[in-house]
């Protein structure tokens, strides 16, 4: 069922050496992989995870990503279709290469990714997935910014952390200012799932319990998540969930993208075009006012690819809520709900890469990290910048649950949640 981590740094007087302050990993797994012992610094635990589970003891765990990228030489990787898994006692990385040598990495801690490799014009690797080496970064880092996870069990936001179903209000965490964010204190991007791997199909499959009321929402939610890397540059996510109540479940993706390159500057330059021909605006605090709009005549029209940067900072309302690009976007399906369709292309001129995005999802929210400020450096050592990264996370609309006019997102009992988004990097 995987098991529930938090910390938001390390504890008080706790001074860090290698070696010093640890403890080995208590974590129970069910992943099919063999397992080494790691360690690292001692993490802190929520008191009703302590209660519930281990009571009177501080859970500790660990690892150090010391291999999530190497050196340079690890933008080259060898040309032949091969799936290495790292263990780390309950925390795993897991590596995917397939024929043409994109590596992608994945860990059990909150389902990321953590690398994506892929190749220029002039085949040159580079990782273009911002993020750590260690996962003590993802859990210490400022702002939270949700490197590369599968956030859940809500993704994106509630408003008034509280929503009404079959007669109830549930309440939730209060954790972006007055409103509940992608599943709360602690969602599914600082759990450790399970992990069973296939390297017959470069593919790895990672599931987790989340319990009834757990982070305030109802029902025993099982999750999965796939990742598959296909010989055509594809990373294919695949999502299913099964619940005992009814309980809203919106998952997504959550990697920032730099496709000249982690740490390499801005993305404004980088060409976008989103199939969209409608938003929905937000107030001040980023909830959707109920509206569906049209983009046209707004800097929110991507309808013809355009630069990121080019009306960012157009003086526009919406803009300044969301300090830029902050909004979801309601994808032209066309008649086909619930099926495979574009969602978006990205384009960055100076390396020749391009990412194409389809989903099944009704919505995307694209984010281009207005957020970000230089405190974070990531695997390259470089600070990421204002708006050195973006997000394409396909999903439904923000705060559905109490939105009667939006997309349902309730998972009834016997009904099965299925979504698939594909991220496909065609060689230049």
């Amino acid at each position: 069922m995987g098991a529930r981590i938090f910390g938001d740094g390390l504890p008080g007087g706790c001074v860090v050496f290698p070696g010093e302050n640890i403890c080995p990993v208590t974590t129970p797994t069910n992943s099919t992989s063999e397992s080494s012992t790691m360690t690292s610094p001692l993490l802190r635990v929520p008191s009703r995870f302590m209660t519930q589970v281990l009571p009177g003891m501080l859970f500790c765990f660990a690892f150090l990503f010391t291999s999530l990228v190497g050196a340079k030489d690890a933008h080259r990787p060898p040309k032949n279709n091969s799936s290495q898994v790292e263990d780390f006692d309950s925390i795993k990385l897991f590596t995917l290469t397939n024929t043409n040598g994109m590596t992608i990495k994945v860990t059990n801690f909150g389902a990321m990714i953590t690398s994506i490799i892929v190749p220029d014009r002039n085949g040159k690797f580079d990782d273009v997935a911002l993020g750590y080496h260690r996962v003590e970064d993802y859990i210490n880092a400022v702002s939270k910014p949700y490197f590369g996870a599968i956030v859940g069990r809500y993704a994106n936001r509630i408003a008034n952390a509280e929503f009404p179903l079959e007669g109830k209000t549930y309440s939730l965490a209060k954790n972006d200012g007055n409103n509940h964010l992608h599943g709360g204190t602690i969602g599914f991007d600082k759990v450790v799932w399970d992990a069973k791997f296939d390297p017959s199909k470069n593919r790895i499959e990672l599931s987790y319990l989340a319990k009834d009321e757990e982070e305030g929402y109802p029902g025993n939610l099982q999750i999965s998540a796939t990742y598959t890397l296909t010989d055509d540059n594809t990373i294919v996510v695949d999502y299913r969930a099964s619940t005992d109540k009814a309980t809203p479940v919106n998952l997504t993706q959550h990697t920032y993208f730099n496709l000249k390159g982690e740490g390499e500057g801005t993305i404004l330059e980088h060409q976008l075009m989103i199939n969209a021909r409608h938003y929905t605006p937000v107030d001040k605090t980023l909830i959707p006012t109920g509206e569906i709009q049209s983009v046209a005549g707004t800097p929110f029209d991507f309808t013809a690819t355009k630069a990121i940067g080019r009306d960012i900072a157009k003086d526009h309302p919406q803009l300044k809520f969301g300090g830029g690009f902050d909004h979801n976007w309601v994808l032209d399906k066309d008649g086909k709900e619930g099926k495979l369709t574009l969602a978006a292309r990205v384009y960055e001129p100076r390396s020749g890469r391009l990412l194409v995005v389809h989903t099944t999802e009704p919505g995307m929210q694209f984010y281009c990290g207005n957020f970000l400020d230089g405190r974070l450096r990531g695997k390259s050592g470089k600070a990421y910048v204002r708006r050195g990264g973006f997000c394409l996370e396909t999903q439904h609309f923000p705060d559905s649950p109490n939105q009667p006019t939006f997309p349902s997102t309730i998972l009834q009992p016997g009904n099965t949640y299925e979504s698939q988004t594909t991220f496909h990097f065609p060689v230049p």
